[in-house]
């Protein structure tokens, strides 16, 4: 099961004077990937490398280090770790020495992987998007009881007689959630699946 970071962390280390600086990050998207990057990139820095994986979806940047020596292993440090959904940004000082092409991808693929072990993680669930459709007094009590099903509202739209919502429910809660709408609108309440995704 892939996990990805409860919260921000970062992790600091000297190699052979290089001065290795690590944020990494919970994300959902990959322009809140991008921001982040753009919000660490340190311009006194002599390198700001970086990757994300997001799904199925991945980039990752040497930012001038030799070609493979620092995005690609910092990527493999984030599926090594099982994390999903998470950015890792790493900021070198040069300190002097040279590392070679093996140091380097030591470096900042063993930094990537030591911030994300130091952050705090959380299973990612894989979770069904859904639609329903309920009046306005059966809205009340379906936001109160979302929660003991592990269900939470994305979208809502409301309409002359109630309210249409996207939830997204637990795989393994769906049958359940379905059964107690079922119940809540002597059986005129359905759940339509859109799509599944990990949250």
């Amino acid at each position: 099961m892939p996990f990805t970071l409860a919260e921000p962390c970062s992790f600091q280390e000297t190699i052979r004077k290089s001065r290795f600086l690590t944020h990494a990050a919970p994300v959902a998207t990959p322009e809140e990937a991008q921001a982040f990057i753009q919000s660490l990139s340190d311009l006194t820095a002599t390198h700001n490398c970086w990757a994300w994986k997001i799904g199925t979806r991945y980039r990752f940047s040497d930012d001038g280090e030799p070609g493979g020596t620092a995005g690609r292993p910092m990527l493999t440090a984030i599926e090594g770790q099982d994390c999903d959904r998470v950015v890792v940004v790493v900021t070198r000082w040069f300190g002097g020495i040279q590392l070679g092409t093996g140091g380097l991808a030591r470096a900042y693929g063993g930094s990537a992987a030591k911030c994300l072990q130091g952050g705090r993680r959380i299973e990612l669930i894989p979770r069904v998007r859904c639609r329903c459709r309920c009046l306005f007094a059966e809205l009340g009590p379906l936001r109160a009881r979302l929660g003991e099903f592990g269900a939470a509202i994305e979208e809502e739209r409301f309409e002359t007689q109630g309210a249409e919502l996207i939830l997204a429910v637990p795989q393994s809660r769906l049958p359940e959630l379905g059964q107690w709408l079922a119940d809540l609108s002597r059986g005129r309440m359905q759940l339509q699946v859109l799509a599944e995704q990990a949250l």
